[in-house]
């Protein structure tokens, strides 16, 4: 339910901050008090259409707040919860509108868009009046209206849920198609490249690591070059080796004719020799470290160039290559197997036709059952309204062949107000007045299944008279026992049901800026209770000058209406 109003600079209002009670809340006033401007604030807090001239002359922006306390389990906290807003606790519908015709909208206090503001808006409150269409236009709610008045909602979702199986499988036979069409268009050629992707086998990540073992084995050859070189040096048929140890051999049997001259020469040539030979072993050990194999590197040239060319010529990074193969392959599989697969999909989805066609016959049934309640309960509540004469139908149009995920029908209401004319929409053939009667007749037969916790009218009991005013009161208190009821009236008898009474007037105020003296119009709410109701209603009754004969029938149909 509705639980709290707060407006700022809306119009004609300054600061407003108005408490709702469950139940039935009327809201009454003189012509041009202003309550218009309250419908017009709390549809602007529910996605409405933005105007900067709904900010009060003199401020800069306006701003509407409006508070829901909603169970756990309504659709809106799960709509809620499908877009990620958080809304734990109470639901905050808050909308700031700029003089220069911007608006920024939120739901508990996270920035949305207007139109997910107004999706949230109107799984809350619905508000119907003379002009109001919105809940009445759309054949898709008057489907809607018939599940949930005939209990079909459960139905309605296997409906659904056929119907989008059914469409899958479709869409699987499509595809299907469209790859053995392709399939065989192509067939020589994937052949020949499967085949040769075949032969490639590329495997996930190879081109990677191909072309670091050649990098690593490009760097080694260099480096075996280099070492072979100082092998052949130091080892092979130049080596200074064996001519230092012949030299060594010959100054060491001269050594002791020389007198000690050639101790230091004999030592560092044998020296010399030992670091040659320790180098020598060096080198032959890198060299068998290194073991590089000049025909590994050439295959793994080979390797590499053999799949950056497949690359190539198919247009593929070398990683898509594996998947290019796979999927080749399996065009080929559809090519070669496809005409029973496809037999296969496509009994699949014929049976799944025939059971999306079962289960909506049965609903469409069901709803032509549940049309026929909904058209006899409107009917019992028509001539209390003064509808005697009118008809309320709901039309319904089968077709099997026009399937949808809400089944096979056209569902609509239509109307017809005097015997022997045509029935038509109800926007099209009922007058203003009957309009508001027709719509409170099928409020009242639905209760509040498929309904918003809120409902509000505006002046639906305009141009009616004692009798009428009394049954729409009724009614509307009917209404309230079930889900909460904001109704604008100027009918006493209407006034005189309601749990709540608000009072709509105009004062005067200060002008804040202004010269002293000047004054402006304000619009304020004053909650009537015990003697001031029982005042507004005699002032509903009698006029500007209420007498007590007035305040005495005000006494009256309180005191009925309790």
């Amino acid at each position: 339910m509705l639980a709290a109003l707060s407006i700022r600079d809306i119009v004609l209002i300054d600061r407003l901050e108005i408490d709702f009670a469950p139940g039935m809340t009327v809201l009454t006033g003189e012509t041009g008090a202003g309550k218009s401007i309250l419908l017009d604030a709390l549809a602007l807090a529910l996605g409405g259409r933005g105007d900067g001239a709904l900010v009060r002359h003199g401020a800069a922006q306006g701003q509407v707040s409006a508070v829901f306390d909603v169970a756990r389990e309504h659709p809106a906290r799960q709509f809620l919860t499908d877009n990620a807003i958080d809304h734990d606790g109470e639901l905050i519908l808050r909308r700031v509108q700029t003089a220069d015709g911007r608006t920024r909208a939120y739901v508990n206090d996270q920035p949305v868009s207007v139109a997910l503001l107004r999706d949230v808006g109107a799984r809350l409150v619905e508000i119907h009046g003379q002009h109001d269409d919105r809940a009445l236009i759309d054949p898709a709610v008057h489907r809607q209206l018939i599940d949930a008045f005939g209990g079909l909602d459960g139905e309605a979702g296997e409906v659904s849920a056929a119907w989008r199986g059914w469409r899958a499988a479709e869409s699987e036979v499509a595809l299907l198609r469209r790859r053995i069409a392709s399939a065989r268009s192509e067939g020589d050629y994937l052949r020949a490249a499967v085949d040769e992707l075949q032969r490639l086998a590329p495997q996930a990540g190879e081109e990677t690591e191909l072309a670091a073992t050649r990098h690593r084995m490009m760097q080694i050859e260099k480096i075996a070059t280099d070492l072979a070189d100082a092998h052949e040096t130091i080892a092979g048929h130049a080596s200074p080796v064996p001519t230092l140890a012949s030299l060594a051999r010959r100054l060491e049997r001269k050594r002791d004719q020389a007198g000690g001259l050639l101790d230091g020469v004999v030592e560092a040539v044998d020296q010399a020799i030992d670091a040659l030979e320790e180098a020598e072993g060096l080198l032959d050990a890198s060299i068998r470290a290194s073991n590089f194999d000049p025909k590994e590197l050439e295959r793994t040239e080979e390797r590499l160039f053999a799949l950056r060319a497949a690359a190539r010529k198919h247009d593929v990074p070398v990683e898509g290559l594996a998947g290019l193969r796979i999927r080749m392959e399996a065009d080929l599989t559809a090519l070669d197997s496809g005409e029973e697969r496809l037999a296969a999909l496509e009994a699949a989805a014929e049976q799944a036709r025939h059971s999306f066609d079962i289960r909506a016959a049965a609903l469409s049934a069901r709803r032509r059952a549940a049309a026929d309640a909904l058209e006899l309960r409107v009917a019992e509540e028509l001539p209390a309204l003064k509808l005697e004469r009118a008809a309320f139908i709901v039309a319904i149009e089968s077709d099997g062949e026009e399937r949808s995920e809400s089944g096979i029908d056209a569902v609509s209401f239509v109307v017809r107000t005097n015997p022997g004319t045509r029935p038509g929409p109800l926007m099209k053939v009922a007058s203003g007045g009957e309009l508001s009667r027709f719509l409170l007749a099928i409020k009242v037969a639905l209760a509040d299944r498929g309904s918003a916790p809120t409902l509000v009218f505006d002046e639906i009991d305009t141009g009616v008279g004692g009798a009428v005013a009394e049954a729409i009161g009724r009614r509307l208190a009917r209404l309230a026992e079930r889900v909460q009821v904001l109704s604008v009236t100027h009918a006493p008898q209407v006034a005189a049901r309601a749990y709540s009474h608000l009072l709509i007037a105009k004062t005067l105020v200060g002008q804040v800026g202004q010269p002293s003296g000047e004054e402006r119009v304000a619009t304020g709410v004053t909650p009537l209770r015990g003697h001031e109701r029982q005042e507004e209603i005699a002032r509903m009754l009698a006029g500007s000058v209420i007498t007590n004969e007035a305040r005495a029938a005000a006494a009256q149909l309180i005191g009925g209406a309790a």
